[in-house]
């Protein structure tokens, strides 16, 4: 069903974030100043994220199949408001980055609903799709709006913001959904960074799941976070509405350092040790460097939605990672994710120089590296309860 293009529309809501404790619907809310704003790799050139996300890519065709079913079983046509002449259905793509990712997942929700209407509804309307993509405000969005797929199966808008809060009208989506997303952290645990803290992170940039008080401090920050976020998607979205979200994440019981995002992690630290011996950085710069990234287990999701009166869990479960098939694949991934974090806490100067270096350690490591656990993404899809 090609539609006439539109010019692109960039919403702008107030961002509104509410605490973890808040259960009611119309809770006063405040807004944070606090967030994190760590964009991919902007751009389509070698180190971009649009060139680099392969990793992304694979979670989101895995899980193809499985969206379509739960959206042909659950989703119901007659609770979602869907009316007037233009028969309008809504999606939002919550950290849609710059594309071509955001584009796959949108358009096998499109598919799958396209499927269940037509097969209910042969007599009625088409339905017009308006897809909405979210992300930070230094997000490039000029690269996602360029790449739109042709011919456009839907009316497409920019909604730049933190996800963590507010950004659309009362009952206005029909369908969320986020991937590689949510493990983000709004904020760096405070204590991590704090040397005369007992959780204070001292040899590593990560939680790497060994020292209770840095797992403590990481998993309070992700509840916090993630109660956040879908105390605000329970606004947005229409009582039935579903929410699809991917998360990399760990198996349960495994330490993230035992797999293979966690060796990311701990050969990016070495770096940038090895970078201080050659003078290039600050010493405390390193000692004062963590990931805003969480990644959690099914069973802490399970129980974190145990708090949530919001949402039904129509499906939970975890699918292994991709693989990558060379250390340069590896390297040109972890720099398209990490870069603006590196920019904005070393400076730009130093980025080429430490992934020239990443690839020579990961190389020279690599048989330990593909022995490590790998990691997981847990797909997690809600349906918004009465």
């Amino acid at each position: 069903m090609p539609l006439r293009k539109l010019p692109f529309l960039a919403y702008s809501y107030t961002q509104i974030n509410f605490s973890q404790g808040q259960r009611e619907m119309g809770s006063k809310a405040h807004v944070s100043n606090s967030e994190c704003c760590y964009p991919m790799s902007g751009g389509d050139g070698l180190h971009s994220y649009s060139r680099n996300s392969i990793l992304q890519k694979k979670a989101l065709e895995a899980v193809e199949e499985l969206v379509n079913t739960i959206i042909q079983d659950k989703l119901e046509f007659n609770n979602l408001n869907i009316s007037g002449i233009s028969n309008t259905f809504h999606i939002a793509d919550f950290g849609c980055s710059t594309g071509p990712n955001t584009f796959i997942a949108v358009q096998n929700i499109i598919k799958a609903v396209e499927l269940k209407y037509n097969s209910l509804h042969q007599n009625d309307p088409p339905l017009e799709f308006h897809v909405f993509f979210n992300d930070h405000i230094n997000n490039d969005f000029n690269t996602l709006f360029r790449s739109l797929p042709s011919p456009q199966e839907f009316l497409a808008a920019g909604v730049p913001g933190d996800f963590h809060g507010r950004l659309f009208p009362k009952a206005s989506l029909h369908i969320v959904h986020s991937s590689s997303s949510v493990h983000w952290l709004s904020k760096i645990p405070e204590e991590v960074t704090n040397v005369s803290s007992p959780a204070w992170n001292k040899d590593s940039i990560y939680c790497t799941g060994f020292l209770n008080e840095v797992v403590a401090a990481y998993s309070t920050e992700f509840q916090k976070d993630m109660g956040n976020f879908l105390n605000s998607r329970s606004q947005e979205l229409v009582v039935g509405g579903l929410m699809v979200l991917l998360i990399p994440g760990l198996p349960d019981g495994v330490h993230c350092s035992e797999t293979h995002f966690g060796a990311n992690y701990d050969v990016l630290r070495s770096c940038l040790v090895d970078m201080v011996k050659l003078g290039l950085i600050n010493e405390e710069k390193v000692k004062a460097f963590n990931l805003p990234i969480y990644h959690p287990t099914t069973k802490e999701l399970e129980v974190l939605l145990e708090r949530n009166a919001y949402f039904s869990v129509e499906r939970i479960e975890s699918l292994p990672a991709y693989l990558f098939p060379s250390v340069q694949s590896n390297t040109s991934f972890m720099r398209a994710a990490m870069e603006e974090v590196i920019n904005q806490h070393f400076g730009k100067e130093i980025v080429h120089s430490l992934f020239e270096l990443y690839a020579k350690k990961l190389s020279a490591n690599y048989i330990d590296y593909i022995h490590k656990q790998r990691n997981v993404f847990i797909v997690l899809i809600l349906k918004r309860s009465t």
